[in-house]
């Protein structure tokens, strides 16, 4: 036995923690989790994935009620209070809370609750509202997460202006609303407001919408958007927010006012490291609060690791869990240890969004000799029966070796409609190629099929 208190401790109870802590337990090390909130789950839970993503589903349900004209002989369109929608959000996350606090318990990793400080790169100052207690271990992993960036000439404490967290405690339902910021986030929450009948002002810095994602996609997405009444303003920047009792108005640098009920702000993410007192073991973090990290997750300092929104991209919870089983692996010192730098995207609008490989834009900047196999959704069997006809899939291969180089979809279930071919990506030889789709039977109808459909279609592109 060590003179330690613990083999590992783990700051952080979010995906990234909770794979770390996990992975270790189960390799016999003594781990205990901290985490300043009284329940477990981290941002990811209470703040991010799980309310915004039930919160999407709640809409997705009441939108699908409302454009269905099947059930216009028995009622009018419905709409729904915000408040009301929230509370779909809080039951889920309860569910999480209790599954993940039974892990714990069950693998036996100690869970304390308080803020963690560092006194040395062995030692945790914990604080809670009994007091302060010291926790040792022979290493410590950083896994905090993010929180919304906050500008200083911005009066979020205004009850008129929310950021992605505030904004899941507002009780009411604004009539109209301006998001600043139009990355994942800001996208997101214009498909939710949008579908519960708020005119939306979406305010974008950038020349085009989601400009990471393959044209045709980020396109679709500007459509479809527009197509429901958001309004899209590109290439704007803030100069300043005024709001009073009534409104909000927004200022832009263009010489342009936009008014609303409400402001939602999701113009970026900062590392939760500020309350870590990390130059007690001479570490710093860059200006957006994130950690430096090797390929095994190793910041500058001995024995200290950090994953998850705390080191930066992807910033995706399907990442944070990996990272956090690959730290474990990494101070196990296990060979299997990988840098997890390959991560599906899943964008949660409406439609939703999931890609993995490269875009037509990358793969011609390459001067790689590619092909495009589509399928429209509009035109599968099962996607005419669930009345789900918007989207697509693509699929980018080599015109001479016929390997798969990048699959993009848009439309209903897209996040999960990429991982077959995620899968067969992940193959060699004729197993990563468009001959799989053809060679394979799919089940009928169903959306998988739409990989079939692409398939022919790229390979007749080729006669």
């Amino acid at each position: 036995m060590s003179g330690f208190d613990f083999d590992v401790l783990v700051i952080g109870t979010g995906p990234a923690g909770e794979g770390a802590a996990m992975m270790a337990t189960k390799h016999g090390k003594r781990v205990a989790i901290i985490d300043e909130r009284s329940t477990v789950g981290g941002n990811c839970t209470h703040m991010g994935t799980i309310p915004s993503k039930t919160l999407r589903h709640a809409v997705k349900q009441i939108m699908d009620y409302n454009d269905n004209p099947m059930f216009r002989e028995v009622s009018e369109p419905k709409y729904f209070k915000y408040p009301n929608v929230l509370d779909a959000a809080r039951r889920v996350i309860d569910k999480q809370v209790t599954l993940r606090a039974k892990f714990y318990s069950r693998n036996r990793v100690s869970v304390i609750h308080g803020r963690a400080e560092f006194q040395d790169k062995n030692t945790l100052r914990v604080h809670d509202e009994n007091g302060m207690e010291l926790v040792t271990a022979a290493e410590i992993v950083i896994a905090t997460g993010s929180r919304p960036y906050q500008p200083a000439d911005v009066d979020f404490d205004h009850p008129r202006i929310y950021n992605s967290d505030s904004i899941l405690s507002m009780s009411h339902t604004p009539r109209t609303m301006i998001i600043y910021g139009a990355g994942v986030i800001g996208s997101e929450y214009a498909s939710i407001f949008n579908g519960l009948g708020v005119k939306v002002d979406l305010i974008d810095t950038r020349d085009r919408l989601l400009s990471f994602l393959d044209d045709e996609i980020s396109d679709a997405l500007s459509y479809h958007l527009r197509n429901r009444g958001v309004l899209i303003r590109h290439n704007e920047e803030y100069d300043r927010v005024e709001a009073d009792d009534r409104h909000v108005t927004m200022h832009l640098k263009s010489g342009k006012r936009v008014k609303a009920d409400a402001v939602l702000w999701c113009n970026g993410r900062t590392g939760n490291t500020d309350s870590l007192a990390l130059e007690s073991i001479g570490l710093e973090a860059n200006r957006r609060g994130q950690l430096d990290v090797d390929q095994s997750y190793r910041t500058p300092v001995d024995g200290v690791f950090a994953v998850g929104d705390v080191i930066g991209w992807p910033s995706l919870a399907s990442a944070s869990y990996d990272q956090g089983r690959n730290v474990a692996s990494a101070l196990l010192d296990q060979d299997d240890t990988r840098f997890v730098d390959e991560v599906p995207t899943g964008i949660y609008t409406i439609p939703e969004i999931s890609s993995l490989g490269l875009s037509e834009k990358e793969l011609t900047e390459k001067k790689i000799p590619y092909e495009v196999g589509q399928s429209f959704f509009k035109d599968l069997a099962r996607a005419q029966i669930t009345g789900e006809a918007v989207g697509m899939l693509k699929i980018l291969f080599h015109r001479d070796t016929l390997e798969i180089l990048g699959i993009h979809c848009f439309g209903d279930q897209a996040s999960e409609i990429v991982h077959i071919g995620q899968a067969i990506m992940k193959q060699t030889g004729e197993a990563n190629t468009l001959k799989y789709f053809v060679h394979t039977t799919f089940n009928y109808p169903t959306m998988a099929e739409a990989y079939r459909v692409a398939a022919l279609n790229g390979l007749n592109r080729l006669l």
